[in-house]
């Protein structure tokens, strides 16, 4: 069995030596089995029916339609905290610029004479246009305790900053590394009203757009400064610049540029640098490849947007994976076709998220025959959007 990957962008080459081995060719193939992607929007591609899975060398994934890949059974991945340090340190890099004015004083060294003797006397006496503040002792509220939210949580403190965190939703695993230290609001409201830098690491969805409006601001403490290295639709920029030019707002700071923010007052606008450093780029590459791999190979799903996470040890000859609607009775029916056709069921898994559902079934060693009249009559089924069959090449190794 020979998997064919199509990539988009430019995919890190540790990412790419993953696929390497005569069970993979990589851009060698108009019908691909899975596409690995990093910024490539794909909403306006048309994809081969072929595509089973879609690997994003990134957290967000915006620029795939992920309700209509889910309709057609293909599992869209992304890698969750690949980018996590990378994104972390430019936070904490704007947290110190936003409380210095290190651009401005910088920019304005700039601008002086090279061949002025007085230099030095010049720039002490014009240093107190450049004066700031200092973030010890400053509340830092983190909306989104997430993979990164809280990195930057544990790292403000440790600044000497006081850190309140909001987020309903914060996993087990996450909150074991948060610090004990970090407090924990119950509203979004609270973190909203007694913070003096904001800072939002949540992802984007139809609930959380424009999250930051003007209802929002209107709770700000005064002259606070909105940081945004999440996704630029999570703040409506009008409801910004109101807040900015009312004074309610000090400073606005976003990794996503947009006309009406560019060359504004007290907006800073950086050009999405967020991952943009050869680690992160290199961990996203080599967590999505091994993603893509470890579903075509064994069916098994960790780290997918739209699918439910199942992982079952493949210790059987062949396993059949099934992406179906998530209604009742679905694997009695399954059961009931491979019991008809005699077939025996060494082990099997069923997890659904929302209006889907995912099956794994490990069969006992059968005929190419038996399989092929198995999956014809489960591809038969209404509710049953795909079947794949997949060897254990381990079991004959």
């Amino acid at each position: 069995m020979v998997f064919h990957i199509k990539t988009y962008n430019a995919i890190a080459e540790e990412g790419l030596q993953k696929f390497e081995g005569a069970e993979y060719q990589v851009n060698q193939s108009e019908s691909p089995d899975a596409l690995l992607i990093r910024s490539q929007n794909l909403h306006d591609i048309e994809i081969p029916d072929s595509v089973l899975a879609v690997g994003r060398a990134g957290a967000g994934v915006n620029n795939i339609p992920v309700e209509e890949y889910t309709e057609k059974g293909v599992v869209v991945f992304n890698t969750p905290g690949a980018n996590a340090n990378a994104v972390k340190e430019l936070v904490l890099a704007n947290l110190f610029m936003s409380a210095r004015p290190i651009l401005n004083g910088a920019a304005w060294t700039r601008t002086l004479a090279t061949d002025d003797p007085n230099v030095e006397a010049v720039v002490e006496a014009e240093k107190k246009r450049f004066v700031g503040t200092e973030l010890q002792d400053k509340k830092l509220g983190v909306i989104g305790l997430g993979a990164i939210g809280a990195m930057v949580a544990n790292d403000a403190y440790r600044l000497g900053m006081n850190v309140v965190g909001y987020d309903p939703y914060v996993s087990v695993d996450t909150a074991w590394n948060i610090s004990s230290r970090v407090k924990r609001a119950l509203t979004i409201e609270e973190v909203l009203a007694t913070s003096d830098y904001l800072t939002i690491h949540i992802p984007l969805m139809s609930q959380t757009k424009h999250i930051i409006n003007a209802e929002k601001l209107a709770l700000v403490k005064e002259g606070a400064t909105l940081l945004n290295f999440s996704r630029g639709e999570l703040v409506d920029n009008q409801a910004v610049l109101q807040a900015i030019e009312a004074g309610k707002l000090n400073q606005y700071i976003t990794d996503f540029a947009a006309p009406e923010l560019i060359a504004t007052k007290n907006v800073l606008v950086l050009p999405h640098l967020g991952a943009s450093t050869l680690e992160a780029e290199v961990n996203c590459a080599k967590m999505a490849a091994r993603t893509l791999k470890y579903y075509l190979e064994t069916g098994n799903i960790k780290r997918s947007v739209n699918f439910p996470t199942v992982d079952m040890n493949f210790q059987a000859p062949f396993r059949l994976s099934l992406i179906h609607r998530n209604v009742p009775s679905m694997v009695g029916t399954m059961t009931i076709e491979l019991a008809n056709q005699g077939i025996n069921i060494v082990n099997m898994i069923n997890r659904s998220k929302g209006e889907y559902a995912y099956t794994l079934i490990d069969l006992e060693d059968i005929s190419t025959e038996q399989l092929a009249r198995i999956v014809e009559k489960l591809e038969s089924v209404e509710e049953i959007i795909s079947v794949r069959t997949i060897e254990n090449q381990v079991v004959y190794a």
